[in-house]
């Protein structure tokens, strides 16, 4: 029987990113993947083949509707769609090799098969193979929600998977849930032609992140040409003669029916628990299948822990990534830590989508006595030179400390921008602190720096 001091189940961010920090602190660590390519679902099927697809159908929107704008003129614009979808898995090629050559370089094993728990210190691979381990840290990711009225069939009615292998443009999409996926997703096959509907039980999009940001989401994606049906609950998906029908109820109880000929349910993401065989060393989990864990990452059995999507917390895969190092870390001794209320979260859309911190929602939920910096992009002179002025940064702040709880923006490159705010909160500063930095000039992040004048109602350009 091969021993090692760490087993790591599963080669997503969390996965790999553990598996490479246990290896640098001297552990002999085995990383387990069901996939012949490492990198999970974010590498393989998600965050990186969708941010692929994103740059394509956005260049070829630019170029299509756009460019004359600057001065540029294009004629004849055309897609050649196998060839993007060639160019989006030579990408994830690209990385997945990265990653195999980052575990020999830490001299990782891997082993390629399905991980089951067969004991506190035992796996077994394919129900076969049995390794020993002092410690075992699962990592198993996450899987798409399917919808009992709406079962996958990978061609009519799809998951985000077979929504980004599509070899050709669907003449009406139909998205059911108005998330990050499902926004990402429909904005590709909107911006290459597709007619694009999304349906959410929720009033506004981004029904997690600040409000108004859902709000003006909607309304600049309307504009581009996605149609929203908000507190709508589908009631029924069938395929017949080769399209699908999508009854849908909205909040005053009147019905609707949509005909398309592509489904792409986005209802969200599940745990990857259910079978890996966790009754073997007795592992609790919650009543949704995420692992039950302590503030070491340790669950209900000693030996074992869980990070990422398998444990609580949001799905995202930095989040696992902070979470698998911070774990290991903790294996060695060291006194690291991950702070929840610092981690960053982005829509990939045009425009970007991001937030830190609290939410005005949550505040008013809390109790919390607050104030309000806005600032749009249409006063930022970088932003209007670069034809990308839709949008703003929205700054919360302690109404008595100035502590910043809380920054939300909305336009051009935003998913790089949000970090500054990560980094002030991370150190405990306030608004005042992102005020007085000084931002160069012409850059989209001083209206970050008018937005932090605005809590204290100082804006410059306002």
């Amino acid at each position: 029987m091969s021993q090692f001091d760490l087993i790591v189940i599963g080669a997503g961010p969390a996965g790999y990113v553990s598996a490479i920090r246990a290896a640098q602190l001297g552990m002999k660590t085995a990383l387990i993947e069901k996939r012949k390519e490492l990198g999970g679902t974010c590498l393989n099927v998600g965050c990186i083949p969708s941010k692929a697809l994103l740059d394509s159908s956005e260049k070829y929107e630019m170029a299509q509707h756009h460019f004359a704008d600057h001065g540029i003129e294009v004629t004849d614009v055309k897609t050649d769609i196998p060839k993007m979808i060639k160019r989006k898995q030579s990408v994830v090629d690209k990385m997945t090799q990265g990653i195999n050559f980052l575990m020999k370089k830490n001299k990782v094993t891997v082993i390629n098969g399905w991980a089951t728990i067969d004991g506190p210190n035992t796996v077994k691979v394919d129900d076969g193979d049995v390794y020993e381990a002092k410690k075992i840290l699962i990592a198993a990711g996450s899987d798409v929600i399917e919808l009992p009225f709406a079962k996958y069939d990978g061609e009519h009615i799809i998951s985000s998977t077979e929504a980004l292998e599509l070899q050709t443009v669907p003449q009406h999409l139909i998205v059911i849930g108005a998330g990050v996926i499902g926004l990402e997703l429909g904005s590709v096959w909107r911006r290459l032609g597709a007619k694009v509907s999304v349906i959410d039980i929720a009033d506004k999009p981004l029904a997690v992140m600040d409000g108004d940001l859902g709000k003006e989401a909607q309304k600049l994606f309307t504009k581009q040409g996605l149609e929203f049906y908000m507190e709508s609950k589908v009631t029924g998906v069938n395929v017949e003669d080769g399209n699908v029908n999508v009854e849908l109820e909205d909040k005053n109880g009147e019905t609707k029916k949509l005909n398309g000929d592509k489904v792409l349910v986005a209802v969200g993401r599940k745990p990857n628990t259910s079978g890996l065989k966790l009754e073997n060393a007795n592992i609790k989990t919650d009543d949704r299948g995420f692992i039950e864990v302590n503030e070491n990452f340790q669950t209900s059995c000693e030996s074992i822990y869980a990070v990422g999507d398998c444990a609580p917390g949001p799905m995202l895969a930095h989040k696992g990534e902070e979470e698998g190092v911070v774990c290991v870390e903790m294996m060695a001794g060291q006194k690291p830590h991950v702070n929840y209320d610092c981690i960053p979260w982005v829509v990939y859309t045009s425009p970007e989508i991001s937030g830190v911190g609290k939410t005005e929602e949550m505040l008013k939920e809390e109790g919390v006595a607050y104030n309000v910096g806005k600032f749009n992009y249409l006063a930022n002179g970088r932003a209007v030179a670069m034809a990308e002025s839709t949008g703003f940064v929205k700054v919360l702040a302690d109404k008595k400390t100035d502590k910043l709880l809380g920054v939300h923006m909305i336009g051009h490159n935003t998913s790089e921008m949000i970090h500054e705010a990560v980094a002030i909160m991370e150190f405990g500063g306030s608004a005042e602190d992102m005020a007085r930095m000084v931002h160069a000039h012409p850059t989209m992040s001083e209206a970050t720096k008018e937005a932090a004048l605005a809590v204290d109602g100082r804006a410059i350009h306002a």
